[in-house]
């Protein structure tokens, strides 16, 4: 099984995150915020990878440290379950679908972190989440997991529908480039041998 757990301990937060990639999509989420909560938990049950993430942030301050440290936590413990990579899809895309709203995901698991991102809200806040978080948290991600991601909302009304297209649709993509090809064997998906910078 592939899996991995990260303690991640700052002056801003403290934080447990453990992943099994090869999973079921079970979580137990627990951030003190509700919305990155209730996303976290899309992450997972889409993507078919366990989590579990426990974060105590310094929220008497904001949300930011809480959102950016959970993005690279979990960022963090998906590059050391997937180890050397080898075997691995590498390449995944899902669009996503919700309502009226449509998003389209694109990832590499390329070790060359890189964001792309194009999504608009019409809100400042969803519950008690600032939406200009966002985009920080999936920044924070790739960079962490070392992840070529393009996130873009193709088209829609509702600002809980985009956020919540978006975070599915990276779901979907990831669910597919972390799968063991068995037509690959053991090899590493590279004509370099090697997946980095």
């Amino acid at each position: 099984m592939r899996t991995a757990e990260i303690q991640r301990t700052t002056a801003e937060t403290s934080i447990f995150v453990s992943v099994n990639l090869d999973g079921t999509g079970s979580y137990t989420v627990s951030t003190g915020i509700g919305f990155l909560d209730h996303m976290l938990e899309q992450l997972s049950r889409h993507s078919l990878i366990d989590l579990k993430v426990d974060c105590k942030g310094d929220l008497h301050v904001d949300q930011h440290h809480t959102t950016e440290d959970t993005g690279i936590a979990i960022g963090e413990a998906v590059a050391k379950a997937l180890g050397d990579k080898r075997g691995i899809a590498r390449y995944g895309s899902a669009y996503s679908p919700m309502d009226e709203t449509l998003s389209r995901v694109a990832l590499d698991i390329s070790g060359r972190p890189y964001l792309v991102w194009k999504a608009e809200f019409t809100t400042p806040r969803l519950g008690e989440m600032d939406t200009e978080l966002f985009q920080h948290w999936f920044h924070s991600f790739a960079g962490a997991a070392g992840i070529t991601l393009h996130a873009e909302c193709l088209y829609g009304e509702n600002n809980h529908h985009v956020i919540e297209s978006l975070f599915k649709g990276l779901a979907r993509a990831l669910r597919i480039a972390v799968e063991i090809d068995p037509r690959k064997g053991d090899a590493i998906p590279s004509t370099k041998g090697t997946l980095g910078g």
